[in-house]
């Protein structure tokens, strides 16, 4: 372990990719990318992120930015209790720390939506704090590195990572080493297929790759398969407007629109009599599709029914173009909203 800074940091020095949040070592921006990359792919997250600052450009103004706009720039990214936690973390930064994003560890780790690793990178990168940074890409590294058998989904794995880690942080440059660590495993140590250990600065010293076994790891635990449900959705038109309706504000996509759905496969009489409950006086159905949308721990199997109706009443009515400029819908449903 105590070779990983002399290894990586001239790697990371020649090779580092250029990405939008390393341009600088403003907090905000770290802080962001960083929520904004979990669970998302680094080319999806770029024009986010760019659009994200050029409309929020401060912790002030993602403080009262309102949440219409929020959920709007988010539209698309998923996970959207990410953004949420993200403005409620910046109302703390403003009444708890002056607008003055805060430098130790603890205080950043007691910010909303911030855990062990974000806290751990924003500490390191942002203020060159000795503090961890332990994802998926680092306890792949590391489980390759050390031939580690501790699977890398259970959180005790992460913890002594973290454990393994802080005794060796240089005593500069801790962002970088921070930062060469999570580059190593994805672009060098990658998630999907062989390592390319020809061209890793570790592989003199992996054993993993000393013992021709580097696909052995990372190990994982078995995880509990998903939930599948099946859902009806109704997309209904009254003259140029479709409906739509807002979630409640705790559970899956808490607080977010989508169009109207049901539970459960509706054949086409029964989504009509549905649509009558409803007081929408349907005028027959336009089309009817499948798709599918899978979250973390559920798959849903979605039937889109498309009806024009002759009565606007229950939901909200909007029209195309206020969707799509003004409503941020999650994507198991905006899928919908093109077709």
């Amino acid at each position: 372990m105590k070779h990983l800074p002399e290894l990586l940091l001239p790697w990371f020095a020649e090779h580092r990719r250029n990405l939008p949040w390393r341009e600088d070592r403003e907090p905000y921006h770290i802080w962001l990318s960083e929520i904004m990359l979990q669970q998302t792919r680094v080319e999806a997250v770029k024009p986010y992120y760019k659009r994200f600052l050029a409309a929020l450009p401060d912790i002030a103004a993602l403080a009262h930015a309102p949440q219409e706009q929020l959920l709007k720039l988010w539209e698309g990214l998923g996970y959207y209790s990410r953004v949420r936690n993200l403005q409620k973390a910046a109302r703390q930064i403003v009444d708890q720390h002056g607008g003055i994003f805060p430098q130790e560890y603890d205080e950043i780790r007691a910010l909303s939506g911030i855990g062990n690793y974000t806290a751990g990178a924003i500490a390191s990168i942002c203020f060159e704090q000795p503090t961890p940074a332990v994802d998926g890409n680092v306890l792949r590294v590391l489980t390759r590195y050390l031939a580690w058998d501790r699977p890398i989904n259970d959180e005790k794995t992460k913890r002594e990572a973290e454990a393994m880690l802080s005794p060796i942080y240089p005593k500069s440059n801790c962002g970088d080493f921070t930062q060469a660590l999570m580059e190593l495993g994805a672009t060098v140590c990658v998630p999907n297929g062989a390592p390319l250990c020809s061209i890793c600065p570790l592989r003199l010293r992996c054993l993993a790759n000393k013992n021709s076994n580097q696909l052995l790891y990372p190990k994982k635990a078995a995880k509990k398969p998903r939930k599948e449900e099946h859902r009806t959705v109704f997309v209904l038109q009254c003259g140029d407007n479709l409906a739509l309706y807002k979630r409640p504000e705790n559970g899956l996509l808490a607080g977010l629109w989508q169009f109207p759905d049901v539970p459960q496969r509706l054949d086409i009489q029964e989504a009509l009599a549905q649509a009558e409950l409803w007081g929408l006086h349907p005028s027959g159905i336009e089309k009817v599709i499948d798709r599918e949308h899978i979250f973390t721990h559920v798959h849903w199997f979605m039937t889109a029914v498309y009806l024009k109706c002759s009565q606007e009443a229950v939901f909200e009515w909007f029209s195309k173009d206020e969707i799509r400029e003004n409503i941020g819908l999650p994507t198991a449903y905006r899928q919908f909203l093109e077709e």
